[in-house]
């Protein structure tokens, strides 16, 4: 088992005993002397990012740890010796080049961790000494009392208290889109700790948002002590590895040095032992040495990957890594982190059931021609039944799923018949009883009775209606056929990955009238399907990977064409089912492999490393915290511009400006160009360089004056 943080454990505590076990009070939090204590054993509350060397020590590194770099540079030195300066200071241009993209490439890497301190939250509201007061949240320690509204990100993991009507949104983490709703329930465990990070309702994480409600708790976590803590450790222990690319060119520099070595060797001899001059022979074996090393590939490598970035900018993708163009040609496995990327990450209405003609309307593609009137009764109730709002700029805040039912009824035109309701009281959603109920009454009408408007998980809501709405004039019984077909029809929803949410109307809480459901998911993106289709085609394997339920996984991997068996799960892993297994039983199994569900920073890791492991190059998609990690030991790490967090733009090779993916389809085909253009130049320069070889070692051989001397030898090669 992998180490825990401490809120796997206090998930599991009851609110007194983990005042108890951290020497704190529920009402008056800590003392400041006792603070300070705790400072001294736990640190800070943010993340240690261990110094480095200096930048200029970083750079001549690149110098002495490429074989290819220290070959070319031998090549500039015996050409300046020789007089011909112009070869010597183009090669040392290019060798410039080529190690100031490596000094990029590693300064960069550290970056992301420096990137996730800004996580934690500059100010928190903190209860010491039992006074409120706001402090930095760098100062917070185990035992300390916070608290938490609307728009606010947690400062700790904390173990909460009080939590009304609270969500939070722990996407970045979880890489879920639905925000959470907590509670401050014991989670029973036969372990004593919660292991999976979407079980532990009873804890706010660090660096999550507060999307609804408010919650205060204690502090059970700070700094590396957090499940961001976990992340951090992640990415300062990964290594970025070489690109296809580097491997390759530090390969040929290795063999180049064998290969030199040996001309000179047997040039040498061989003119000795025919008499001839040791100096002509030492000139002409080092001239031959030089012609074998490629003194132009640096150059052509530069330039060539540089007009491939700058033709990349112009397609909205930023190429942080000048070698990761020409890797993407050689890509063959892409992990794609399903929110965000394949997805909109928004929350839409995509069909609405009613029972008055037994029909679902289709969303998906527009509005319907004609809606009935039990249609629009529905959108009416998630209108009433809504805490979401806009503000003065036309942004949208609140519970995804509230914004949802806006945007519908935004759409539909509906936004008056709304208006013309006065909530009188509500009943908030919770965890338990599973719906929320409005009680309200016409506006300007002192006469009308309250009306309940209630929404909630189909079961509980059909558990509470008798009839069913056609109009305001006929509400026919609920019987048992009708409810049959209701939950025919819900389970063809759920069965495509969609949430759906039941509505429903009355005077009488327990005898309340059916209206219909809603059913909504969070779309894919326009053109990522075709995107998909033509890397399938062009044999790259498309790889989902999502925190999401396996269900809604494969429902979305079906719609944008990545094959997955449709009678049963055997394309689907969870998180759970690669906790379980080896790394060798993860590599045999992967290939088949299409969707993984239910996924945190560590399995996304292992994914990755078992393609590695069977030879494959692979690219890794993401835009979450959760994700950096995946990003940074990827081939090719590729982050999102607009939604993606510093943390992962900073771990990532490639950021795509416009979040699309279909711009990973363009940088494919551009660096299958750059490996070609390269590769048809180093076949060029080495049949020239084996040609000069071979001519003057038959020569030699045969006894005959060199064709070639020295400087002629360095200007044709």
């Amino acid at each position: 088992m992998c180490s825990l943080t401490p809120s796997a454990y206090f998930a599991c505590y009851t609110i007194e005993k983990s005042a108890e076990d951290l020497d704190s009070n529920i009402e008056t939090g800590i003392s400041s002397s006792k603070a300070v204590e705790k400072r001294q054993t736990n640190g800070y509350n943010e993340f240690e990012v261990e110094e480095g060397d200096h930048p200029i020590v970083k750079f001549f590194k690149q110098f002495v740890e490429n074989p290819l770099v220290l070959l070319l540079l031998c090549s500039a030195v015996i050409s300046l010796i020789m007089g011909n300066q112009k070869d010597a200071f183009s090669v040392f241009l290019a060798v410039t080049i080529v190690t100031a993209v490596g000094f990029v490439q590693e300064y960069r890497s550290e970056k992301s961790l420096e990137a996730l301190n800004k996580l934690v939250p500059h100010h928190c509201h903190l209860t010491r000494d039992g006074h409120l007061s706001t402090v930095s949240a760098t100062e917070l320690v185990p035992g300390d009392l916070v608290r938490f509204g609307v728009g606010d990100r947690v400062p700790a993991d904390v173990r909460l208290i009080t939590a009304v009507n609270l969500e939070i949104d722990e996407s970045n983490l979880t890489g879920e889109t639905k925000p959470r709703k907590k509670n401050i329930d014991v989670i029973p465990s036969e372990t004593n700790y919660v292991e999976s990070i979407q079980e532990r309702k009873n804890i706010a994480f660090m660096g999550t948002l507060v999307r609804n409600g408010h919650g205060s708790g204690i502090v059970v976590g700070t700094g590396n002590n957090t499940e961001y803590g976990v992340v951090f450790s992640l990415v300062k222990e990964a290594e970025t590895p070489k690109t296809p690319f580097q491997i390759s060119m530090n390969d040929l520099g290795k063999k180049l040095s064998y290969l030199s070595g040996a001309i000179i060797a047997v040039i040498v001899t061989l003119g000795l032992i025919q008499g001839r001059q040791w100096l002509e022979m030492f000139t002409i074996g080092v001239s031959l040495a030089v012609a074998a090393i490629p003194e132009g590939l640096p150059i052509v490598v530069a330039v060539t990957l540089g007009l491939g970035v700058l033709r990349m900018a112009k397609k909205n993708a930023i190429i942080k890594k000048l070698p990761s163009v020409e890797t993407l040609g050689s890509v063959n496995v892409i992990c794609v982190d399903k929110t965000g990327t394949l997805t909109e990450n928004v929350m839409t209405v995509t069909k609405i059931f009613t029972l008055d003609e037994e029909n679902t309307f289709d969303l998906e593609h527009g509005l319907p021609p004609k809606t009935s009137i039990a249609m629009r009764e529905v959108l009416k109730i998630g209108g009433i039944c809504n805490n979401a709002h806009i503000d003065e700029d036309g942004k949208k805040f609140g519970q995804a799923t509230d914004v949802a039912l806006l945007d519908c009824l935004i759409k539909m035109n509906m936004e008056d018949e709304i208006m013309g309701y006065e909530r009188v009281s509500e009943i908030p959603f919770n965890s338990d009883q599973k719906w929320m109920s409005v009680n309200c009454r016409r506006k300007n009408d002192d006469s009308s009775k309250e009306i309940i408007y209630l929404k909630g998980s189909i079961e509980v809501v059909l558990g509470k209606c008798t009839s069913y709405f056609v109009s305001e004039t006929h509400k026919p019984p609920l019987d048992v056929p009708a409810k049959e077909s209701v939950m025919r029809h819900v389970t063809a929803m759920s069965s495509l990955g969609l949430r759906v949410l039941a509505m429903a109307s009355g005077s009488d809480n327990n005898k309340l009238t059916f209206v219909g459901c809603v059913a909504m998911y969070d779309p894919p993106r326009k053109g990522v399907e075709k995107a998909i289709r033509d890397l399938i085609g062009g044999g790259v394997k498309i790889v989902m990977i999502t925190g999401d339920s396996d269900q809604t996984a494969l429902s979305i991997a079906r719609k944008l064409g990545i094959p997955v068996n449709p009678s049963n799960h055997s394309n689907c892993l969870t998180g759970a089912d690669i906790e379980a297994m080896s790394s060798e039983d993860l590599r045999s199994v992967i290939g088949s492999i299409t969707v993984f569900a239910r996924t945190a920073p560590k399995h996304k890791m292992a994914i990755i490393q078992a393609f590695q492991a069977n030879g494959s190059i692979v690219a890794m998609t993401g835009d979450g915290v959760n994700d950096a990690p995946a990003l940074k030991i990827a081939d090719i790490g590729i982050s999102m511009g607009k939604s993606g967090s510093d943390v992962s733009r900073e771990a990532a090779d490639i950021i795509l400006v416009n979040d699309e993916f279909i711009t990973i389809l363009d940088a494919v085909k551009e660096g299958k160009s750059i490996f070609y253009n390269i590769r048809n130049f180093l076949t060029f320069q080495l049949s020239t360089s084996i040609a000069a070889l071979t001519l003057i070692t038959m020569s030699t051989v045969s006894g005959l004056p060199n064709p070639l001397n020295a400087m002629q030898i360095l200007w044709i090669i």
